[in-house]
């Protein structure tokens, strides 16, 4: 059996008529080819179950087993679309299982519609595809209907019109730049440098990541969440302790008399840097605690962080400081100091971890809701 087979890979057909598919049989097919008619005489969809139906005539009137069905996918991504369209081609081989076996004819109207001959031959084999344009205007159509895709496209029509707008506009640009004793050499470089990071921008895919962004400050701003007003206190206090590390270097740099090893410049900047470091780090996770207790989603294991960081901090301090001579704002520490700072902040991390520990298995957590 040969089956005439039209594809809407955008589901035009349901979506403005209503019928539902796969539709089979000719009569079916030409009732759903005039309700689309009706619903929107500019679909070319329309021609392809017309086509479909003639070609079905015709085939049936030289004495072939010949059936014509309509299958849509869904107004959506290529490869949802797709899936769709071979669920539904899946349904009518099942409708039609009169032990033949079945092959196809597809009728489609654009390179597009076409994408979903793969997955058609993977059911079957097909003998013949035709794409249905207009007769009296094929190229001028062909070349309407895909400058009307790539505009009706968001992310194509980003990615080609807004360069070429760039471009477009050079010219009356460098002639106004001229009119105001502007010169033109900066505006050119202005917009290429603009077409060249748009281009990176596009080419690296950042859109997706920029959106993301966008979207979990926008969240955060709506839904009142603590850890805005921390993490930006916390960043502050990372700008102001990166001057302090580098003042502390220019300190030991002048009492060592103007050199200064790598080692003891890393130490230096470390010790300088550490404890604004550990307050910004202690302010992150105080926010990010409060927020979790007012989601209901609180554990007490969740109080180690600043503990943590806190006991991070004390050590990267005294191990910094054991290798700086003395000096203004330098806390220079000798072994046994050294010591000290070590056990006091492995204590810190182990009494922390060991009393949460012995909190959460007495004390009972907010469950979320």
């Amino acid at each position: 059996m040969l089956l005439v087979l039209c594809v809407d890979l955008d589901d035009d057909l349901g979506r403005k008529t209503g019928i539902p598919t796969p539709v089979i049989g000719d009569e079916d097919v030409t009732e759903a080819a005039v309700a689309l008619a009706t619903a929107d005489p500019e679909d070319s969809d329309v021609n392809v179950l017309f086509q479909g139906v003639n070609v079905h005539d015709e085939l049936a009137a030289e004495g072939e087993a010949v059936e014509v069905a309509a299958v849509t996918g869904v107004d959506g991504p290529e490869v949802k679309a797709n899936r769709a369209v071979g669920q539904e081609v899946d349904r009518v081989l099942a409708e039609l299982s009169t032990g033949e076996e079945v092959s196809a004819v597809v009728i489609t109207d654009g390179a597009q519609d076409e994408s979903v001959l793969p997955v058609i031959r993977s059911r079957m084999p097909i003998d013949g595809m035709r794409r249905v344009v207009v007769r009296q205007a094929q190229d001028l159509e062909s070349l309407y209907y895909t400058i009307k895709q790539v505009l009706a496209d968001p992310e194509t029509r980003g990615t080609i019109l807004i360069p070429l707008g760039v471009l477009l506009l050079i010219y009356p640009l460098v002639v106004v730049a001229n009119l105001f004793d502007v010169a033109g050499a900066a505006v050119l470089g202005i917009l290429s440098g603009a077409v060249g990071l748009y281009s990176l921008f596009r080419g690296l895919g950042l859109e997706e990541t920029v959106d993301g962004a966008a979207e979990t400050v926008r969240t955060v701003l709506y839904t009142g969440r603590v850890t805005l007003v921390t993490y930006v206190v916390a960043l502050a206090l990372i700008v102001v302790g990166g001057v302090q590390g580098i003042e502390t270097v220019d300190v030991v740099r002048g009492v060592q008399g103007g050199s200064l090893a790598t080692g003891t410049g890393l130490a230096a900047f470390v010790h300088g840097f550490v404890q604004w470091l550990g307050v910004a780090g202690v302010t992150s996770s105080l926010g990010q605690i409060t927020d979790e207790y007012l989601a209901g989603r609180f554990r007490w294991r969740y109080l180690n962080a600043p503990f943590y960081v806190a006991s991070i901090a004390v050590v990267l301090f005294a191990v910094s400081g054991f290798f700086l001579p003395d000096a203004p704002g330098v806390t220079a520490l000798g072994l046994s100091e050294l010591a000290m700072a070590l056990a006091a902040g492995t204590l810190i991390g182990v009494l922390s971890t060991l009393a949460f520990a012995v909190a959460e298995s007495q004390l009972p957590s907010t469950e979320p809701v």
